[in-house]
C-alpha cells in the first residue's frame, strides 16, 4: 500500500497507561506495539510520541497505524503493559483505575469511518480480555453502542474520578469483574481528543477547581467540548483539560480570536478550541486573584499535527518517531 493511500485509513491510539517514573518500562510498551516478539518491525505502524509525567504517574503513548492493523499493534502494548504494571502498587496524583487506564482510537485519514473505529475499538475491548485474563473494560462513545455516552459520562458511572472505589460493585461492559491487579480499562472512540493543560502559580486547589468550574463546557458560558479537572503538579496547580472535537461550526460566542482548528469525519464537519483560547481563559480568571500562569503543554498534538506527522514517519518508514523529533511544547 502506498503512503498517500495509507494516509488516508490512519487512525491514531493515544494509549494511556499508569506508569510515567519507569520511563524504561514505559518505552518497553511502546515498542511493542512496533515490533513482534522476535523484534521483527510491524510494517505501516509508528509511535509519534511519548508524554510522561511524574506526578501523575501516567504515561500517553501516541501510536499510528492503518484502521486495518490498529488493532492488533494495541493489544500487543496492552499485553506488554498489563505484565509490568501492578495497580496494587500505583501512586499518583492523576485519576486512574487500570494498568491500561485508557484506549481512545481517533480516525485520522478521510476514508476512515465512525463504524470502522466502533468495530476496531469493541474488539481491541473483547480481545484485551480473552489475552489478559483478569482484565475487564467499558465502553465510550461510538463503540459505545446504542448509548453513545462520552468518556466523562462513563468514568463518572464507573467511579473513575473517587479517590477510592470499591472494583467489586462496577459492572464492566467487557470482561469479569475488575482484579486489583490490572483494574478497569476504558475502550472508545470519537473524534480526536487533544490535551492541554494549563499550569498556574499557585498551590491552591480551591482556586484552581474554580477556573475548573468556569470552563467546563457543562458550566454556562463554559468552552464547548473542555472536560477539565484541576490536579496538584509539581508545586503548583495544573487545569488538565481533554479537548473534545465538537460536530458542526465553531460557536458564534467563541468566534474572535484564533480561528478553531477544523477537519471532517465522513463528510461530517468537526471543529475543537485551539489551546490559545484555553489559555488566556485560564490566564484571565487567575489574574483576577491575583494569580499568573506559568505555561501550557499539549500532550502530544492538534489533530493536524498528528494527521501531518503520521504520514510524514510511515512514509519515511520511522517507527520509534519519538526518538527523532524534539519540538513537541511539553
Amino acid at each position: 500500500m502506498s503512503s498517500s493511500s495509507l494516509g488516508r485509513r490512519v487512525v491514531a491510539c493515544l494509549l494511556n497507561i499508569s506508569e510515567a517514573r519507569r520511563k524504561e518500562l514505559v518505552e518497553t510498551v511502546a515498542k511493542a506495539a512496533l515490533y513482534d516478539s522476535q523484534g521483527v518491525r510491524k510494517e505501516g505502524t509508528t509511535v509519534l510520541n511519548i508524554f510522561n509525567d511524574h506526578d501523575y504517574n501516567r504515561s500517553v503513548i501516541t501510536i499510528v497505524a492503518s484502521i486495518d492493523s490498529i488493532r492488533e499493534v494495541v493489544l500487543s502494548a496492552c499485553e506488554k503493559a498489563c505484565e509490568l504494571i501492578d495497580m496494587r502498587d500505583h501512586t499518583g496524583v492523576h485519576p486512574c483505575m487500570g494498568a491500561v487506564d485508557l484506549i481512545p482510537i481517533y480516525p485520522l485519514g478521510e476514508e476512515v469511518g465512525v463504524e470502522d473505529c466502533a468495530k476496531e475499538a469493541r474488539a481491541v475491548a473483547e480481545g484485551l480480555t480473552q489475552r489478559v485474563r483478569g482484565t475487564s473494560a467499558f465502553l465510550f462513545g461510538w463503540a459505545d453502542s446504542p448509548l453513545q455516552r462520552g468518556l466523562a459520562q462513563r468514568r463518572k458511572e464507573m467511579g473513575w474520578f473517587k479517590k477510592t472505589t470499591d472494583l467489586q460493585v462496577i459492572r464492566p461492559d467487557v470482561g469479569p469483574p475488575p482484579q486489583k491487579q490490572f483494574g478497569l480499562t476504558g475502550v472508545g472512540t470519537s473524534p480526536y481528543v487533544m490535551n492541554c493543560n494549563v499550569t498556574i502559580d499557585t498551590q491552591d486547589i480551591n482556586l484552581g477547581r474554580s477556573i475548573a468550574t468556569a470552563i467546563r463546557e457543562s458550566t454556562l458560558g463554559g468552552i464547548p467540548g473542555v472536560q477539565v479537572l484541576a490536579l496538584p503538579h509539581d508545586g503548583t496547580v495544573e487545569i488538565a483539560c481533554n479537548v473534545e472535537s465538537v460536530k458542526g461550526s465553531p460557536p458564534s460566542n467563541m468566534a474572535a480570536g484564533e480561528a478553531w482548528p477544523s477537519f471532517s469525519i465522513s463528510g461530517q464537519p468537526y471543529c475543537h478550541a485551539p489551546a490559545s483560547l484555553i489559555t488566556a481563559r485560564v490566564a484571565e480568571l487567575a489574574g483576577r486573584q491575583g494569580v499568573g500562569t506559568k505555561g501550557t503543554a499539549l500532550v502530544g498534538f492538534t489533530p493536524h499535527e498528528c494527521r501531518g506527522l503520521a504520514e510524514f514517519a510511515l512514509s519515511q518508514g520511522i517507527a520509534e518517531f519519538w526518538k527523532e523529533q524534539r519540538r513537541i511544547r511539553m
